[in-house]
């Protein structure tokens, strides 16, 4: 029998995905605070959920005009924080929930996001997960000192690159390269710890890496590329695949083959990597009920 793996699609602001959610009457009124997102964390692990995931945006939704105004005033997702320092939060609230977050490939740097998702593997005894993105809009460009957010497909060639330095500092430790053998006073074997050295038209970065290596190796890779660029990446690196819900069941298993296939493709083994199209859950009493919920 297969397993059902379920994961909890978050957001790090003042509402959840439905950006209308904090008007209503019994929803919380402290979304910033550490013991909200220690109740969603314990609530999700006795749920017995697999990984409570963390999206992200570098900017508010100022679409009208780029005036903030209309955002804050009602609500949409104006706050942002960090996602990372929250997800923290729920690690110390649970045991045993994977806990997932994003980062930009765009403006971040691979050492940083290397060290910061191997040090939360560590501290979380191996449950964290990063989520790939390439960001999406000149909102985020501008809060980052760049003036226009890059080309598409030019965003996922560096992202290709990004994601070799992180994996090759990742796999840059061997799993027995601590010693600490204090007879010796050897710490750990230099023959067993090695630097990148890698150049390429985007980045460079030398290494050695500082963080030693997790119970599971390494944080899991999130993706969700939806474009053919983007699936391409998808492919080459994830691990966990979100994918959007499909209309019927039969487009459903054809998304499913195409997918493993083209992990297949790219040299990998297909049953490494699970795909998880979303959903929306109505929770209810009764179907009747349920369907009377429905928007």
């Amino acid at each position: 029998m297969r397993q059902m793996v379920m994961v909890g699609f978050l957001q790090a602001q003042n509402c959840t995905n439905l950006v209308s959610s904090w008007r209503h009457p019994e929803s919380r009124t402290d979304s910033w605070s550490p013991d909200y997102y220690a109740t969603i964390g314990r609530v999700l692990e006795e749920g017995k959920f697999h990984v409570g995931f963390f999206d992200d945006r570098l900017a508010m939704p100022d679409r009208y005009g780029n005036d903030h105004r209309h955002t804050v005033q009602h609500g949409i997702r104006c706050v942002k924080m960090d996602p990372i320092a929250v997800m923290m939060v729920m690690g110390a609230a649970t045991k045993r929930l994977g806990l997932g977050s994003t980062r930009t490939t765009t403006y971040y740097e691979p050492f940083d996001v290397a060290r910061m998702f191997a040090t939360v593997d560590l501290m979380t005894n191996g449950r964290a997960a990063w989520n790939v993105v390439t960001s999406m809009n000149d909102g985020e460009a501008l809060n980052m000192g760049k003036d226009l957010h890059m080309e598409h497909d030019s965003r996922y060639d560096q992202a290709d690159e990004f994601m070799e330095i992180v994996m090759g500092h990742w796999n840059s430790w061997k799993d027995d390269a601590i010693i600490q053998d204090k007879t010796t006073m050897q710490f750990a074997d230099p023959d067993k710890i090695r630097r990148i050295d890698y150049k390429g038209k985007y980045f460079k970065s030398r290494g050695p890496f500082t963080v030693p290596r997790s119970k599971q190796g390494h944080p899991v890779v999130i993706q969700a590329g939806q474009s053919a660029r983007g699936k391409a990446f998808a492919a080459k690196w994830g691990e966990l695949l979100f994918v959007g819900s499909p209309p019927t069941l039969d487009v459903g298993r054809q998304n499913y083959k195409e997918i493993k296939a083209a992990v297949e493709e790219q040299g990998r083994d297909p049953a490494h990597c699970i795909i998880a199209p979303s959903a929306y859950v109505i929770c209810a009493e009764t179907k009747m009920e349920a369907e009377d919920k429905l928007p």
